[in-house]
């Protein structure tokens, strides 16, 4: 029985996909047209939106279509963020359990956070978080960690090209205020969000490490203020750091790079390269 939902050329689009993924040597536009049942028309019309987008690519030579470089990356992309919450997961229960806290695992997309992992304490009040929300950059404590210690100088440029999203009155909106916020982040070794994506909440957020020593992702402790009082902070960043650098450790990073204290040398930008102030 036909789902409601389905959207036929979607999944026209997805049958092609899988197709494709049992042949070794590609396939014409006859072959998929004649092995899916569908006419030669809408085959086309599919082929060609999937090779515009960068989702196949055509052989000019053998007129065979093979998976384009956005869906390898697309695919390399899951599997290392498969493998990084696998890696990440017995750290972050651990962390959760030690601060009674909501933890977060995020990446950054563009100039969003994204969670790809999420602990939540048990007892305590809900976030409105979830696994794939996307959180902007300069109002979280996972995005600016991201922003601090890894974000290089175009990204940072995209970023300040276009107006910061504010939430309430205390998120950062200026580019000159969040390259000093940035800058402190890393003196203290985390970043700190103080109400700025929702009032009542602050979140601490460090980086993670990967073999080449660059930061691929951060983890977050989230609460109320009261759970993140200002006599706790210190205490939870050091928590923080600790658990990172096991997880870190676990992904590769070199011993050398002591991320429990603030970084230095090639892993802390330059000020002037956070953001255009």
């Amino acid at each position: 029985m036909p789902n409601a939902y389905a959207v036929p050329s979607v999944s026209r689009a997805m049958r092609i996909l899988e197709l494709l993924a049992q042949s070794q040597r590609g396939l014409t536009l006859s072959d998929i047209s004649r092995k899916l049942g569908i006419p030669k028309s809408s085959t086309h019309v599919l082929i060609k939106t999937l090779e515009l987008t960068g989702y196949l690519k055509n052989s000019k030579l053998h007129g065979r279509y093979f998976f384009g470089l956005r869906l390898i990356s697309l695919s390399n992309m899951a599997l290392e963020n498969l493998d990084l919450r696998e890696q990440a997961r017995p750290f972050l229960q651990e962390l959760m359990l030690r601060t009674g806290l909501t933890v977060h695992l995020a990446i950054l997309e563009g100039v969003e956070a994204v969670i790809i992992d999420k602990m939540e304490a048990p007892g305590t009040l809900r976030l409105a978080t979830w696994i794939g929300r996307r959180l902007d950059a300069n109002s979280s404590g996972v995005g600016k960690a991201l922003l601090a210690f890894g974000a290089d100088e175009t990204s940072a440029r995209r970023i300040a090209a276009r107006p910061l999203a504010r939430h309430n009155r205390n998120t950062i909106t200026s580019p000159g205020r969040l390259v000093r916020e940035l800058m402190r982040a890393r003196e203290l070794g985390y970043a700190f969000e103080d109400e700025e994506g929702e009032i009542g909440f602050r979140c601490i957020g460090v980086p993670l490490y990967d073999t080449a020593d660059r930061v691929i992702a951060a983890i977050s402790v989230a609460g109320t203020v009261c759970q993140i009082s200002d006599e706790r902070i210190k205490k939870l960043a050091a928590e923080l750091k600790a658990a990172a650098a096991q997880i870190s450790a676990r992904l590769g990073c070199s011993p050398e790079l002591d991320i429990c204290e603030p970084p230095k040398g090639k892993h802390a930008p330059e000020a002037g390269t956070a953001l255009p102030a």
